[in-house]
């Protein structure tokens, strides 16, 4: 079971990481429209839709990502405080009442969003249109991958709730919390704790 819910925190981290490539698009596309714009005088009508879908597929696409991370925000005023059981089970609850309703929904009106988009080939409304249906997919697609990740979140859930610990996930390596920075930077909160053993052993 545990290898199976990495596979998928690996799938969502491996999207994740390689849609991110869109802000390096966004970059380039929002540097040669101003370009384009003010240096050469010659603006581009279908360069705004082009920004937005590339924005919308990052945002949507980071879904999954953020979530095999466990770093969406919580309102975490009590939670920190519960036992792993305890967090699991209120993890269960909100889970089934609004995540998989939810995303669910998102899913199935997306797919049908983009069978209609694709149907009649639909373009943006500007001098110069370029397709939307590409773009649309991508609502279903992230769906069926956030309802895929909260899956595994959900058995994460389950298991914690049998085993009283919460099980293992794929960790990014480019996460780097304060512990970790403290140790690379080689940070000491007692510095005089070092220093005792050394007045110990002084000869003086």
């Amino acid at each position: 079971m545990q290898k199976l819910l990495l596979a998928v925190d690996r799938l969502s981290t491996w999207l994740g990481k390689t849609f991110a490539w869109c802000v390096v698009l966004l970059t380039v596309a929002i540097s040669w429209e101003v370009f384009s714009r003010y240096v050469l005088g010659k603006p581009h009508s279908w360069m705004l839709d082009v920004q937005i879908m590339l924005y919308g597929v990052l945002f949507m696409m980071a879904g999954a990502y953020t979530l095999s991370k466990n770093g969406h925000v919580r309102g975490d005023v009590l939670y920190g405080f519960f036992r792993p059981r305890t967090q699991a089970t209120l993890d269960l609850i909100l889970y089934i009442l609004f995540f998989l309703p939810g995303v669910f929904a998102m899913t199935w009106a997306g797919w049908t969003y983009f069978q209609e988009s694709l149907a009649i080939r639909e373009q943006t409304f500007n001098a110069d249109p370029i397709p939307v249906y590409p773009f649309k997919f991508f609502i279903p697609f992230a769906g069926a991958i956030l309802l895929l990740q909260g899956f595994v979140e959900i058995a994460r859930c389950i298991i914690c709730i049998r085993e009283g610990q919460w099980p293992s996930r794929e960790q990014d390596v480019e996460e780097v919390d304060v512990d970790k920075l403290k140790k690379m930077v080689h940070a000491d909160d007692n510095p005089g704790l070092a220093a005792a053993p050394a007045e110990k052993g002084s000869p003086l």
